[in-house]
């Protein structure tokens, strides 16, 4: 596939590795010329310094023979003007853009980007996925992660194995012994920094990051099982009043949420604004790196402190504080992509990674074959890929135990007519089933391939 993508930033670098990576001919554009510098020297991609929203610059970068033009540069009326020039010039099939604003994303602006007005067939706004991310780990504070897919029907939870685990050093083919109704099968672990895809006679470790496919009805008891808790947090702080802290608020006001929230935002002007939008929260003015305001706050009594302000040692320090004053949990939003390997060792319970957030979303759309959904874990070492089985594809019509799936590779579970079904050695795959999986990023063009309508990989 060729692919061109408008900005080198953190976002645009993180889609241009993956997309290089799974031998895509990628160009990327960006006015930095030291970025480009970089991504040349790093990734097996072209670059080229321009503006790229410029007609002659998307030329130079090949935008005639595209597949698809990505824009994830920091200004959305670029990315809007990328997607119209190679619309009405060039006509490229697919357009993707990224929109922070929330002005321009307002319902009743709904047919702003529309192939009659600009033309952009996805809009990514990190703002909103971010926060619906934040919402669902408030709803389900056990799991460091949890992703919904198949209609919200199957919840993949990543869950850190504790002391409390009651599953730790237990072949894990014994689970179904143990617990023989649980709709949960273990897909993936991830060990001391690498991805394993584990079988029948292995066994979870104390510190093993466990990645559970589990039946939406059964995520609960599934935590509880993990020695994890199972109730939505109560109580909350959040750091920062910005556009994704105030969407968390907004979203957990409007959803009816129980939860009761304290905000703490260091500019007055942007506290009293969001303070008259919320109905029940507490708007707090300070610095959450103030120790009296963290207090004022009463964050010792919260169930969670959530850090969502643009400044990832502020995220980070705000955390530690809040659990040496007595927080039960922490989550961080962390934009640097090295500072999560060592959050676990701060004490930090979870965090959020916005460009893995952004990168999973543009995925879903550049993934070959019916891949209906993509969620990226640990900074891309892996993926949980929702896929719709065409009559071609070598999964249906056999037993599973007779199917030789690719090494690094595991299905979670199969959603047909709205029932969800766990796998076992008996379950035949029918057509038009949609299939969950857990898979190594270097397995991941195999996982297309089962799902193309072409068997030439076979």
């Amino acid at each position: 596939m060729r692919i061109v993508i408008c900005g080198a930033g953190q976002v645009g670098y993180g889609i241009a590795e993956k997309l290089a990576a799974e031998r895509n001919d990628v160009c990327v554009i960006d006015q930095s010329p030291k970025l480009i510098s970089l991504i040349r020297e790093r990734l097996d991609v072209r670059g080229i310094v321009g503006h790229g929203a410029h007609p002659e610059v998307l030329a130079a970068a090949g935008i005639e023979q595209a597949d698809m033009l990505i824009a994830v540069t920091l200004a959305d009326e670029v990315n809007m003007i990328a997607c119209q020039v190679a619309h009405s010039l060039f006509n490229v099939p697919t357009k993707i853009a990224r929109v922070r604003a929330q002005s321009y994303l307002a319902p009743h602006w709904q047919d702003l980007f529309s192939r009659e007005s600009i033309p952009i067939d996805v809009v990514i706004s990190p703002e909103v996925e971010v926060g619906e991310t934040v919402i669902r780990r408030l709803a389900l504070p056990g799991a460091i992660e949890s992703i919904s897919v198949a209609d919200e029907e199957v919840i993949v939870l990543a869950v850190v194995c504790g002391q409390t685990c009651r599953v730790v050093e237990t072949p894990l083919k014994q689970l179904t012994e143990l617990f023989p109704d649980l709709g949960a099968v273990v897909v993936g672990v991830t060990r001391r920094g690498e991805v394993i895809i584990p079988h029948g006679d292995d066994a979870l470790e104390p510190g093993d990051i466990a990645y559970v496919v589990a039946r939406a009805d059964q995520v609960r008891r599934t935590l509880t099982i993990f020695g994890q808790k199972v109730d939505q947090a109560k109580r909350a702080v959040i750091v920062g009043a910005g556009n994704i802290g105030n969407y968390v608020a907004q979203g957990l006001e409007a959803r009816g949420s129980r939860v009761r929230m304290k905000i703490i935002e260091q500019s007055q002007a942007r506290a009293e604004e969001v303070a008259q939008s919320l109905r029940s929260s507490i708007v707090l003015t300070g610095s959450a790196l103030d120790q009296s305001v963290l207090l004022e706050a009463e964050v010792g009594s919260a169930d969670v402190i959530v850090t969502l302000t643009n400044d990832d040692e502020a995220n980070v320090l705000a955390c530690v504080m809040a659990k040496k004053l007595g927080c039960k949990r922490s989550l961080a939003l962390i934009n640097s992509t090295t500072y999560p390997e060592f959050a676990g060792a701060l004490g930090i319970d979870a965090y959020i990674a916005p460009r893995a957030v952004t990168v999973s979303r543009v995925l879903r759309h550049v993934r070959r074959g019916r891949i209906r959904s993509v969620h990226t874990l640990q900074n891309g070492a892996a993926e949980v890929i929702e896929a719709e089985a065409l009559e071609t594809s070598p999964l249906v019509g056999r037993p599973l135990r007779q199917v030789e799936l690719p090494p690094g590779v595991r299905i979670g579970a199969i959603y047909r007519n709205r029932t969800v079904i766990m796998p076992a050695g008996d379950t035949v795959i029918a057509p038009r089933d949609r299939i969950v999986l857990f898979a190594r990023s270097d397995r991941v063009r195999e996982v297309e391939q089962m799902f193309r309508v072409s068997l030439e990989f076979f």
